[in-house]
């Protein structure tokens, strides 16, 4: 299946100058320059999925998500871009007085998108059957996409992250993890040799179950100690680290998925975590549209904010 959903892609690999002083090579994959509103993995993970309800003559995208979801701006946009009707099933019905002060669904909302508000119990039951039916009967016809944008075609758009170069040059290619499906894509394009390392923004070691639905291959490892307590929980540690990044790179990190990755990124290779002279590449994933709903939630803390 080829797709119809083509970007014209200008992302770039980028050495770290300020790390040479550890005995490893890092380079980051500036997977987030793609697109300003559809960028990173979920212009990988929309990009089959949207010729899929092409083929299937849908003209309406259905998706769940946060109330900073990366994933409902993106599906957002994309339906903006190609044409589409979109909903975005919110979890947490108190926003539904709140999306003007909220720069994610405002930004939804204006590109078209549809908000339906449910309680967090009722979001818990949005994989059953018959939650889906109830769906169906209130908007008839839709192509569902999951939470997150995880399923098989989206997989099979992140297989497409990784170039020949990237694959014959690296020994190690690592990512943030949300829903999985980034890194079951790396690691099915990766070659045998590579190992790919992911870093959850969750607690817990469940994704591991999720992963081997759409992968056999062995050479993946999940790093489960950067996740700062938890889904965008955050701490000073971390925003300093994303600042000081960003002032000694120029490149932004967010802090729900890359900065925690990077932040564990740079601990290990202080540690000597990575053998002598490695070449690791790291895939900026993007994700950085949420920094301003967490700039909100840190001044109302009084803490520092990310620049």
């Amino acid at each position: 299946m080829n797709s119809q959903f083509n970007l014209d892609i200008k992302n770039e690999r980028v050495q770290f100058s300020e790390i040479e002083q550890f005995s490893v090579e890092l380079y980051i994959k500036r997977e987030d320059l793609i697109h300003p509103f559809i960028s990173g993995n979920k212009y990988r993970k929309l990009k089959y999925n949207i010729t899929e309800a092409k083929l299937l003559n849908k003209n309406t995208l259905l998706t769940f998500g946060g109330a900073f979801s990366n994933h409902i701006a993106a599906t957002a946009a994309v339906g903006k871009e190609f044409g589409f009707k979109t909903i975005g099933v919110i979890r947490g019905e108190e926003l539904v007085s709140k999306i003007d002060d909220n720069d994610t669904l405002r930004f939804a909302k204006e590109n078209g998108m549809l908000l339906k508000f449910i309680s967090r119990g009722d979001f818990r039951q949005k994989d059953s059957t018959n939650f889906i039916e109830s769906l169906k009967v209130e908007f008839d016809d839709f192509y569902l996409i999951p939470e997150g944008g995880t399923n098989e075609l989206a997989v099979r758009g992140c297989e497409e992250i990784l170039t020949e170069d990237d694959k014959n040059q690296f020994d190690f290619v690592c990512c943030s993890i949300g829903t999985g499906g980034t890194i079951s894509g790396l690691i099915n394009s990766s070659k045998q040799n590579q190992q790919i390392f992911g870093f959850p923004a969750l607690k817990g070691d469940f994704l591991k179950q999720d992963i081997r639905k759409f992968v056999t291959k062995n050479n993946w490892q999940i790093i489960t100690d950067y996740h700062f307590g938890g889904y965008a929980k955050v701490s000073n540690q971390l925003i300093s680290f994303i600042n000081q990044f960003k002032q000694e790179t120029t490149i932004p990190l967010d802090p729900i998925y890359t900065g925690k990755m990077m932040f564990g990124l740079v601990d290990l290779t202080k540690n000597d975590f990575f053998p002598d002279k490695s070449k690791i590449l790291i895939i900026h994933t993007g994700g950085l549209q949420g920094i301003k709903g967490m700039n909100q939630r840190l001044k109302q803390k009084k803490l520092q904010l990310i620049h």
